[in-house]
């Protein structure tokens, strides 16, 4: 079966609609076929669980701390997980942590996080809520097909934990649940113990963050019959804490956690951290494009695993489209499919056609690319650019220009470099420095130029 172009419902995807709109098995733990679970506790609780999936819809859960302004991809596998609960008829339930961010999460951290003000999270509360209904939104829109499905479709619920413990008196509190907590188990956890072997130790604030964690499940479990948790690896003891306290608190009521991988790179960095620049889901801080490129660039020897993780499409699917790219690999279609699903899902279909007039545009020299972006597009997408506002002059020269741009520090540097063919307007290598600027040409009918010197060195100027 051959991979198909142009046929999603609205022409901008590379696949057709029966490669893309399946349905995710109601028994969850159909997922491990595509490597989603690190592990499921308890661990001899798979039949159960199973039973569970398929008998009745169930509620899963998975957190999510303010710690910035946007998630970014390491959280993708978790904003997957509960979209696959969604698209088997469960119920997903996204808890943001508008208390729990406020003490932070050890997990997986060598030093204790910096304490963040209450206005601050605020602000990054009402970000990664939006960021996520807005995934979700995508997903509806481009990934779900409703007609092939009679069944209501499960809306995500966001609940902030900040509301349950507003009003939650700290005595009774510690006399009610603290009793049900055993010393010897928090302190077993792996989060806890790399930290009280590091120099820095750990405070009592993050040592209680597995106390609160844990409640949160409980106050799921009582208020919305939520029975199932789903987390990074990583979250393995907050999860297990929460299951005993609920196991102490509720006697026989049944709960059950799913750990899902931490996926790293060849190197074996967190996926998307490399280097401490995180690929952020928010276009402001990473560009559709910049995410897309991210995606195109993963190596051949990864592609596989990240369709399974962060695409819907079926496995057999998957394999004759590994298939298809070890015969002629230098077209990457794997890794373009892969970059289209993120990118759709994380930025829409506006988003993918952003990031592909500018791939386009930038290694395929379709400069009407670059014109069919608007100046808030083309700044997103060079972060880091030089912006300078330029007033038209009849006559101006392209050494004028650069000189202008401050693209060299002097002109005899101007001259040399571009000769030597080393700058670029709008992707167009150009060399004569008495060319003329002309519209049409060096000006965009959005009215902007793109310049680079080198490689990497880019210019946007605004024509006044």
């Amino acid at each position: 079966m051959l991979i198909l172009k142009s046929c999603l419902i609205r022409q901008v995807h590379s696949r057709c609609t029966n490669f893309k709109r399946t349905f995710t098995h109601k028994n969850l733990l159909e997922l491990s076929d595509r490597g989603f679970f690190q592990s499921i506790f308890p661990d001899t609780a798979g039949p159960k669980m199973k039973e569970l999936f398929r008998s009745a819809p169930q509620t899963v859960y998975a957190g999510f701390d303010p710690t910035a302004d946007s998630l970014h991809v390491g959280n993708l596998l978790v904003i997957m997980g509960l979209l696959h609960c969604q698209r088997a008829g469960h119920q997903p339930i996204a808890l943001v942590g508008g208390a729990t961010g406020l003490i932070g999460d050890p997990s997986g951290r060598k030093t204790e996080r910096n304490q963040m003000g209450v206005s601050v999270i605020e602000s990054n509360l009402q970000a990664i809520e939006l960021q996520l209904r807005k995934v979700f939104k995508n997903h509806e829109d481009c990934l779900w097909d409703a007609r092939k499905d009679s069944s209501p479709f499960v809306p995500l619920k966001i609940v902030n934990n900040a509301e349950w413990y507003a009003n939650l008196n700290l005595i009774d509190f510690v006399a009610n649940m603290g009793r049900h907590f055993r010393m010897g188990s928090m302190l077993s956890r792996s989060s806890v113990q790399s930290r009280l072997e590091s120099e820095d130790g750990m405070s009592f604030t993050e040592f209680t963050y597995q106390i609160f964690q844990a409640y949160d499940w409980l106050h799921l479990l009582r208020k919305h019959n939520c029975c199932f948790q789903m987390g990074g690896s990583d979250q393995t003891g907050n999860l297990m804490t929460g299951h005993e306290l609920i196991s102490r608190v509720e006697g026989n009521r049944e709960v059950f956690g799913m750990t899902l991988p931490i996926v790293t790179n060849e190197e074996g960095d967190k996926f998307g951290k490399s280097a401490g620049n995180a690929v952020w889901l928010d276009e402001k801080k990473t560009s559709p494009f910049a995410l897309y490129q991210f995606f195109l660039r993963m190596p051949d020897s990864e592609v596989e695993k990240l369709l399974k993780l962060f695409t819907f499409i079926p496995l057999p699917e998957v394999e004759q489209l590994m298939r298809e790219h070890a015969k002629e690999p230098e077209k990457r279609k794997a890794q373009t499919l892969l970059a289209e699903d993120v990118t759709l899902l994380v930025h829409g279909e506006h988003g993918l056609k952003q990031a592909e007039r500018v791939t386009n545009a930038l290694y395929k020299g379709n400069v009407d690319g670059l014109a069919e972006l608007n100046y808030t597009e083309i700044k997103q997408t060079f972060q880091g650019a030089t912006v300078v506002d330029i007033l038209t002059e009849p006559g101006m020269s392209i050494l004028q220009l650069a000189m202008k741009a401050k693209c060299f520090p002097t002109e005899t540097d101007a001259v040399r470099i571009i000769n030597a063919g080393g700058f670029y307007i709008n992707q167009k290598r150009v060399q004569n420095i008495a060319e003329v600027i002309t519209t049409g040409i060096h000006i965009l009918r959005n009215g902007v130029s793109l310049l680079r010197v080198g490689k990497r060195n880019f210019y946007i100027v605004r024509w006044q």
